[in-house]
């Protein structure tokens, strides 16, 4: 098992950075181009990383499950034309698929853009349209790797790929702003920095793959592969597989087609309405944030219980599935409890004003419910089970779409936080519900939620104390004050936070070892106990 970790550890640690990167490069990003230019990257940034996500986190993973099945054949020359064939047919299929979304994106987006009420993003998701063209190469070398067990090269290229459009999204946006101050103009640079990103992805992989020599042999005279069942498990495996990933993105994208045409229709004139849906979407990078930890106890743990689920002999996966659990609520609810209890002084330190906190206080709620979803599609695909998670999913989608018609006319961006809060809470909830239907278990005994409770109370009184005291002390401009007060309250309410739940032992000693950078935690909570 610890092997298993120490391999895991690096993609684990890579896929960390390129989250947090992908998280925090938004707040100078905000703070260049104000609300109205956070709006119109926020209208056409999920149809771009949908395909991006479905690449890297699905159809990679479904190909490299592929190419592994293969490596089970009796003899090396079976299993090199196997590859060989399997590598082949994913190519060209993606081929078609990626040319068939960027056809649709690229000749559609007068029609996207007049749906979303506003005809100046078209040329928006013109540029960011050219991503798709990187699908096949980089979701077959991608999954070469993976299936070989070669995690270095994905992970550097990860993480390169992030730096590089992240790098091109600041500094051209920077420059755009300077020399011209068009805020679509900032915008297309911003979508466009994401094609070039995974341009520089793909040759960084597609060199090293070249490097390795890990090209298949090919024999013309073996049987030829069926193509339609590879091209049928492809599909239906990527999007199982992606499917809990692109739900925040898909939450977006109804987002994107409701809200700036709901407020308008409610009176509000358009640079207010793009204002407001900017000033809404401040909550996306603070949510991206808070389910980082669940993002890495998937690719940490979760995988653990899927070994465990086919061993027939010694420990199964009970314990492994209840520390999931437990873990993914107890830092989920940590940071979206901590972030409503610092929202006021987040808002303005990150993003220069404090419109819309209360908005922003229910949208962060979300990071409870993703955490969750996150972590037990995961598990669910450990077991085998990929329908009902993803009808689970659909279902959630349909719910936020209903929530967004009927809620934002009446209670504007606050309707569409709430829509999203019952649409992911419903998810989570039925996850869980089939989750024990599949596997009968207990998740976590009460004392556990009672444990929470103190933990969190413990918490809020610290972090107000705290707010209150160093309010009447400082007397400085608002945001260097919001940010004094703001990231020490931070600080504060996360090290009471982390000492109780340590003090009350919430997880023990051995589980702290098991989760991502648990080790010192582990130590912390063996000493606040010693004898």
């Amino acid at each position: 098992m610890k092997g298993y970790m120490k391999g895991a550890a690096l993609l684990t640690i890579s896929a960390l950075v390129v989250k947090i990167l992908g998280a925090i490069y938004r707040v100078p990003f905000q703070n260049l181009v104000g609300d109205e230019g956070f709006y119109i990257y926020q209208q056409v940034y999920p149809f771009i990383s949908i395909f991006v996500a479905w690449t890297a986190s699905g159809f990679a993973v479904a190909i490299s499950k592929l190419l592994a099945d293969a490596d089970t054949l009796a003899t090396l020359q079976l299993r090199e034309n196997r590859r060989f064939q399997i590598m082949k047919i994913a190519f060209w299929y993606l081929v078609v698929l990626s040319l068939s979304c960027f056809t649709l994106l690229y000749s559609g987006a007068g029609v996207l853009a007049n749906m979303m009420g506003d005809d100046k993003l078209a040329p928006l998701m013109r540029t960011g349209s050219f991503v798709v063209l990187c699908m096949p190469i980089l979701a077959v070398v991608k999954g070469s790797f993976q299936a070989k067990g070669r995690m270095e090269p994905v992970a550097y290229a990860q993480i390169v790929e992030q730096a590089v459009r992240v790098t091109i999204i600041l500094s051209g946006s920077w420059l755009v702003m300077k020399y011209s101050g068009s805020l679509y103009g900032a915008g297309q640079v911003a979508t466009a920095a994401t094609a070039v990103g995974e341009f520089v992805g793909v040759v960084i992989l597609v060199t090293v793959f070249k490097k390795m020599a890990l090209f298949p042999q090919r024999d013309k005279k073996a049987e030829r592969v069926a193509v339609w069942p590879i091209v049928k498990e492809l599909t239906l495996y990527s999007l199982s597989v992606s499917m809990s990933g692109l739900v925040l993105l898909s939450f977006q994208m109804i987002d994107s087609f409701t809200i700036y045409n709901i407020l308008l229709e409610n009176g509000l004139s358009e640079t207010l309405a793009k204002e407001t849906k900017g000033i809404y979407d401040r909550g996306q990078p603070l949510v991206q944030l808070g389910v980082v930890i669940a993002g890495s106890l998937a690719l940490a743990i979760v995988p653990l219980v899927a070994i465990m689920c086919k061993k027939k002999e010694g420990r199964n996966a009970d314990s492994f599935i209840q520390l999931t659990f437990r873990a993914a609520v107890l830092f989920g609810w940590a940071a979206s409890f901590g972030l409503v209890l610092v929202m006021p002084y987040i808002n303005v330190m990150l993003f220069k004003t404090d419109s819309l906190t209360s908005v922003l206080s229910i949208f962060v709620l979300q990071i409870v419910p993703l955490s969750i979803t996150l972590t037990f599609t995961a598990m669910l695909q450990g077991f085998g089970k990929l329908k009902v998670p993803a009808l689970i999913l659909v279902t959630g989608f349909v719910l936020k779409m209903i929530g967004n018609v009927t809620l934002v006319p009446l209670f504007d961006v606050l309707g569409a936080a709430f829509a999203s809060n019952i649409g992911l809470f419903f998810i989570a909830f039925m996850l869980m519900r089939y989750l024990k239907r599949v596997h009968p278990i207990t998740l976590a005994p009460a004392s556990y939620y009672k444990k929470l409770f103190l933990a969190s109370l413990y918490m809020m009184i610290a972090v107000y104390a705290w707010s209150f005291v160093i309010d009447i002390v400082l007397a400085l401009s608002t945001r260097l004050e919001s940010a004094i007060i703001g990231g020490s309250a931070v600080a504060i309410g996360a090290f009471v936070f982390l000492t109780a739940v340590a003090k009350m032992k919430v997880l023990a000693d051995k589980e702290w070892f098991l989760l991502p950078f648990g080790r010192k935690m582990a130590k912390y909570q063996l000493w606040l106990n010693r004898k």
